[in-house]
């Protein structure tokens, strides 16, 4: 028996995984319908987008790309919609069934308890929102009643291996890449150039999550989000450099048994688990030819030399604000660094200033962290010039 379509809303939608979220609807078009999608600038590819995917309302948030969408979207009779208020107003509309929020960094947090408040289900990729404020975020959820699907590969492997598993969890190893500099010692490090940093080996993503896997920052804001997702202890959370990325994260159980969910490196895949959930829908993604990868290597993180990761293990520990100090000074610093306003080595730097410069707040409430992120900016920005 055929069912309804879900209807989604992607969070902006014009950015890597907001792409490739609308490539997975275009293959499951009776499984999937846009309802909504949302771009911070990109006027010209959301109207693309609009045009062929025929949503019931888009937002531009720049107010300034307003009249250009309007103008450009009347004839199609969809809703065109401007600014921050606006995105937190359409994930609440009453036809949308799951929210997928692929917005980069803490712009998503807002929207996202909007969404979690109007009861709707999220298909997480916008990782900041647990690493800012996984404490309330997760008392929204139990309060709502809503379910979160991680889009992150490494999180979306941990929950495919828990899935319909009911035994506790002993420890949960996140896998990473190492990034392009893995390897590389901290002198090699002061020479790295943006063009360098930017060209990932394994993965095809954004600016931003491309210098934050190539700093180690990425699987810091991971370790911090799997604590929330999964509810598990600080010292339940391990990471492992695994240079193929075919292990896209393992669970070990009290018994020592270990699952692993593994894959070529492919995003799309666990955007339309997130979709499908708890269905495994049909797909043409390439398969994994195990005759062509006969080593799968494995060592550990250099915290030393990559000290982005071992600042995201302190913020861990430390709790309350700490985190969200740490996501918004490296934002500030990674959007310098693709500037080439400061070099690859000052991101850590910048960062570990910033924690050590701003208040800390044990039990942070919403504004806590909006005051948090705002002072922090301009922390970060002092330091940088």
């Amino acid at each position: 028996m055929d069912t309804a379509p879900k209807h989604i809303a992607i969070l902006g939608s014009t950015g890597s995984i907001g792409t490739q979220t609308l490539d997975v609807v275009k293959a499951h078009p009776k499984e999937l319908s846009v309802e909504v999608l949302t771009a911070n600038t990109n006027a010209d590819l959301l109207i693309k987008q609009a045009i062929e995917f025929n949503p019931n309302a888009v937002v531009i948030v720049d107010e300034s790309h307003y009249q250009k969408v309007k103008e450009a979207l009347t004839p199609f009779d969809i809703k065109v919609f401007a600014g921050q208020e606006s995105l937190n107003q359409v994930v609440q509309m009453s036809t949308v069934d799951i929210v997928v929020t692929a917005m980069v960094g803490y712009s998503g947090l807002l929207p996202t308890i909007k969404a979690i408040e109007a009861h709707k289900n999220i298909a997480l990729a916008n990782k900041e929102t647990l690493v800012v404020a996984g404490d309330l975020i997760t008392q929204l959820i139990q309060e709502n009643q809503v379910f979160i699907t991680p889009v992150d590969s490494e999180h979306s492997a941990i929950f495919q291996c828990l899935s319909g598993e009911p035994n506790k969890i002993e420890k949960i190893i996140l896998t990473a890449s190492g990034g392009p500099f893995r390897g590389k010692t901290t002198n090699e490090l002061k020479q790295v150039t943006l063009a360098q940093a930017l060209k990932h080996p394994n993965w095809n993503m954004g600016a931003k999550i491309t210098i934050d896997s190539a700093t180690m920052m990425n699987k810091g804001l991971e370790v911090i989000e799997a604590k929330w997702l999964f509810g598990v202890t600080n010292q339940q959370i391990e990471v492992v450099v695994h240079p193929q990325s075919i292990i896209h994260s393992m669970v070990q159980f009290t018994d020592g048994s270990i699952k692993a969910q593994m894959g070529l490196p492919d995003m799309k895949l666990p955007i339309q688990y997130a979709l499908s959930f708890p269905d495994r829908w049909k797909s043409d993604f390439p398969r994994l030819d195990f005759n062509l990868y006969s080593n799968l290597t494995f060592e550990q993180p250099n915290l030393s030399t990559f000290r982005c990761l071992a600042l995201a293990y302190v913020a861990l520990e430390k709790g309350g604000n700490m985190p969200a100090i740490v996501n918004a000074a490296n934002e500030i610093a990674v959007a310098a660094f693709l500037k080439e306003k400061i070099g690859f080595l000052e991101i850590p730097t910048i960062i570990e200033r910033a924690m050590n410069g701003m208040w800390f707040v044990p039990k942070p409430t919403y504004q806590d962290y909006v005051a948090t992120d705002n002072e922090t900016r301009k922390l970060a920005q002092s330091l940088i010039k």
